[in-house]
């Protein structure tokens, strides 16, 4: 067993994952990454090892592996758990729930287990705000807003996730847990060496954004724009991967500090709402291109606006997000025209 303090970090590969792995490194830890690249690419661990500069621990391994899981804290001496390994595209959720509940909720019992197994007490779980659904009266919500019946498989295991980790703790084992919330990622490493590399057609809007820009999709559908909203259009809480990035690192910072088991929820967003159509005219004034997009119907199950109240981010771990809007739409696009120059 070597005495060198690691942090596992599920997932790494993938768009979050990849770019908390390097702000890992530069606050001077050392993760050890797993994935299985079903959500990734290899080409993503090439990349954050220019950005760093150092070769990268890593370990081809699904989660839902509970052998080979269990080797990975038989061979490094982990202190924290960052654990981002999940399926997580709401449609497939819905047409094949059954895989969703097996690798996010299998894969997440399996590293509470290996942490109990070996005295790993800190344990930071990667949610989501749809968690909240659809909220009920304000729109901005804070982390003590109620939560409505999660609108697709992948929602619920969400919900599910954070009530195995709060019910874990409530058990008095010695677990520190941080169940981070997450709005809407977008942008890219301002290198551009990492991004989003959505599989197929994008679910997410910048890439699609990018991705019509660029004339791999040949137009950008907005659903709906007689919404309750400035502009008719769909509001959300849009965050910059890189301010993302580091709240897992300030989160992991005060794990680290806690003397008691602990089950702490914090919002992660900018406290900001944008809408669809300031999205995309901050594209093109970014970009300087004109964009190919027209309205379309409203889709079912779309949330009208939700954007976080960051005040606990900001009070417990001592995070906000610095990036702006113009940062995140041009290190997508940089990030996109790279991707397709190489």
């Amino acid at each position: 067993m070597e005495e060198k303090n690691y942090i596992l970090v599920t997932g790494g590969a993938g768009f979050i994952g990849s770019h908390t792995v390097v702000e890992l490194i530069k606050n001077g830890k050392t993760p050890v990454i797993i994935d299985d690249f079903r959500n990734s690419s290899r080409e993503m661990l090439n990349g954050i090892e220019k950005i760093v500069g150092s070769e990268l621990i890593f370990h081809n391994i699904d989660v839902s592996n509970k052998n080979d899981l269990a080797a990975i804290f038989t061979k490094y001496s982990i202190n924290g758990i960052i654990h981002f390994a999940a399926d997580k595209a709401v449609g497939e959720s819905v047409n094949n729930p059954l895989k969703y509940y097996k690798n996010n909720i299998g894969g997440l019992i399996n590293c509470l287990e290996c942490a109990l197994e070996f005295n790993v007490e800190n344990f930071l779980f990667s949610s989501s705000c749809t968690v909240y659904g659809d909220p009920e009266g304000s729109t901005t919500v804070t982390e003590e807003s109620p939560q409505q019946d999660a609108n697709s498989p992948y929602g619920a295991t969400k919900q599910m996730g954070e009530r195995i980790l709060s019910d874990v703790v409530k058990s008095g084992v010695n677990l520190k847990v941080l169940n981070l919330r997450y709005f809407n990622p977008i942008g890219a490493h301002e290198s551009g060496l990492i991004g989003e590399l959505p599989i197929g057609r994008p679910n997410n809007l910048l890439p699609y954004v990018t991705q019509t820009a660029i004339g791999i999709l040949e137009k950008l559908t907005v659903f709906g724009n007689t919404y309750n909203t400035p502009d008719g259009t769909c509001i959300r809480d849009y965050i910059h991967v890189v301010d993302l990035a580091d709240a897992h690192v300030s989160g992991l910072d005060w794990l680290e500090k806690q003397s008691n088991s602990t089950f702490e929820i914090v919002n992660v967003g900018t406290g900001r709402g944008t809408s669809v159509l300031e999205i995309i005219h901050t594209f093109e004034k970014v970009s300087g291109k004109q964009l190919n997009w027209e309205f379309g119907v409203k889709r079912i199950g779309d949330v009208e606006q939700i954007f976080a109240d960051v005040t606990k981010a900001k009070n417990l771990i001592h995070w906000d997000a610095k990036k702006s809007m113009e940062d995140a739409v041009r290190d997508a696009w940089n990030w996109e025209q790279k991707l397709r120059n190489d």
